[in-house]
């Protein structure tokens, strides 16, 4: 298929093909993904690796576990990012994905937490 420009003195109406640009313009690179900690108004709370940004109230963690319990050791959903859960906790096995919905928080771990969430601790 040829491609014709519109011209002075062309018909009116007639539907030409446009023109595209077939060449996308090429993405920065994507930056690692940083270990989050994320809480939802269905009272979620899961971990992750994945990227925040002020205005998420969906986000896809990659590599996540979900923390069904938390033992009083922990000190509270904070205390999860910044010591890691422990012996005491139910942390579920990791799945390669999840979409999480209806954020109320989203907490960057600390390394020691994140070496912790990684034990999968179920007692």
């Amino acid at each position: 298929m040829t491609l014709i420009p519109l011209r002075a003195g062309d018909v009116q109406g007639e539907q030409q093909p446009k023109q595209h640009n077939i060449m996308p313009k090429a993405k920065a690179p994507a930056s690692k993904p940083v270990a989050l900690l994320v809480t939802t108004a269905h009272k979620g709370v899961f971990f992750g690796y994945g990227h925040s940004s002020l205005t998420d109230t969906v986000l896809r963690l990659e590599r996540a576990r979900m923390c069904v319990y938390w033992s009083a050791d922990v000190k509270g959903v904070l205390g999860l990012a910044a010591t890691g859960p422990t012996k005491a906790c139910k942390v579920g096995p990791e799945a390669p994905a999840i979409i999480v919905r209806d954020i109320t928080a989203i907490v960057e771990v600390s390394p020691q937490a994140e070496e912790q969430w990684q034990k999968g601790f179920w007692n």
